[in-house]
């Protein structure tokens, strides 16, 4: 949806370009792709890092259940033509108990992944919304288009290269 909102506002801003006529020409206009800028700074890439290592360990624990459900199915379909019904029936359970348990870690894994992803974008954007507007004003920026809404821009009108730079000169400079 937001996608769809962030194309539809590329397609309302090139009629406007078109009916500014000769004064496009003084339009200064970049484009940006904020989650690239974001990712690639220096302070997500530590807090990346520190949330993938807090998170290893559950990690390490759904692979290992994953090898160890496997592991049981395949000895299933070895055994069970030699298995009694109720021996199928307690491995079929313990597959299924194994499965569950499986599933109700991996739902935990997504949810600690998802709160660390909103606790990025909760101490990150405001960081570049405050190094894009300082850059916005220092430029003359009249424009500035997030890159999924344009369907094309020409590379030197791109500052996110410029944004993550800031980003990580702010960071340096305030330790």
């Amino acid at each position: 949806m937001a996608n769809v909102f962030k194309k539809g506002m590329g397609w309302l801003v090139l009629p406007l370009l078109l009916v500014a006529g000769g004064a496009a020409a003084e339009l200064k206009i970049a484009v940006i792709d904020t989650q690239r800028a974001l990712l690639e700074s220096e302070e997500a890439r530590q807090l990346m890092q520190a949330a993938q290592s807090d998170l290893q360990g559950d990690q390490n624990q759904l692979q290992t259940l994953g090898q160890q459900i496997l592991g049981l199915r395949e000895q299933f379909q070895k055994d069970a033509e030699v298995m009694g019904e109720a021996d199928q029936r307690r491995r079929q359970k313990e597959i299924e108990d194994k499965q569950i348990e499986y599933e109700f870690l991996a739902n935990k894994l997504q949810k600690a992944v998802n709160d660390r992803r909103q606790e990025l974008g909760q101490q990150m954007v405001p960081k570049l919304e405050a190094v894009l507007k300082e850059l916005t004003e220092k430029e003359g920026y009249d424009l500035v288009l997030e890159r999924g809404a344009v369907m094309y821009a020409d590379g030197k009108h791109d500052i996110t290269r410029r944004v993550t730079e800031l980003l990580n000169e702010k960071r340096t400079a305030a330790r």
